[in-house]
């Protein structure tokens, strides 16, 4: 793979990777409510369920989704079925009341933190498609196949982290101005429309 080559695919995935979508919500949410260095858990969990996909689809998965629409659409609602699961439950998140500041969120571990971040990241199988379409063009078939893979994975995955410290410091940021609960309670109901709406995304996408 030349150079050249590698700063087009680098190009490609910060663009990508910075636009909003349910894992960048997810690790947002999860500064905000739990602060950067617990949220570091959720993010763990999202590599692990990108780093997934991505050997997946080099393994040929993406081929057989798309062969295999029947396997796909499963993947699809199960990931959709998470999504609003998680809409609902930012929805629904109970509020304090009194002085007008919101009840704390109940501290979680670090295991449910990772899981969590995990179960959103493989709530998308449109990633293993995508990287099926996107990982052969910035592969040169006429040198070595796994180290080009590994480059190209591994770049993926410090740019995603990148962006993922970049929305939990916003979540940070934002955390301060959340404390009122009226506040509080808008940021849930706009957080818990925004996964009920990546699921509904989802629902009707096709590969």
């Amino acid at each position: 793979m030349a150079l050249h080559t590698w700063w087009l695919y680098v190009t490609a995935v910060f663009v990508i990777s910075a636009t909003p979508g349910p894992n960048m919500l997810h690790v947002m949410v999860q500064s905000i409510q739990h602060g950067p260095r617990r949220a570091l858990a959720s993010m763990a969990g999202l590599m692990t369920a990108n780093l997934i996909y991505l050997v997946a689809s080099a393994l040929g998965l993406g081929a057989l989704l798309k062969a295999s629409p029947g396997l796909y659409d499963a993947l699809r609602y199960a990931g959709v079925a998470y999504l609003l699961w998680l809409g609902i439950k930012a929805w629904r998140a109970p509020m304090g009341g009194g002085e007008g500041a919101a009840v704390p969120v109940a501290r979680r571990s670090l295991r449910v933190l990772y899981a969590t971040g995990l179960g959103t990241g493989l709530s998308n199988p449109k990633l293993i498609v995508f990287a099926a379409a996107l990982l052969p063009q910035f592969i040169d078939v006429g040198r070595p196949f796994v180290p080009q893979l590994g480059v190209l994975v591994a770049t993926f995955m410090v740019i995603e982290a990148f962006w993922f410290g970049v929305y939990a410091t916003g979540g940070r940021s934002l955390a301060r101005w959340l404390a009122p609960a009226n506040r509080q309670r808008l940021f849930n109901r706009v957080t818990g429309a925004l996964f009920i709406g990546f699921g509904a995304a989802l629902l009707g996408s096709r590969i």
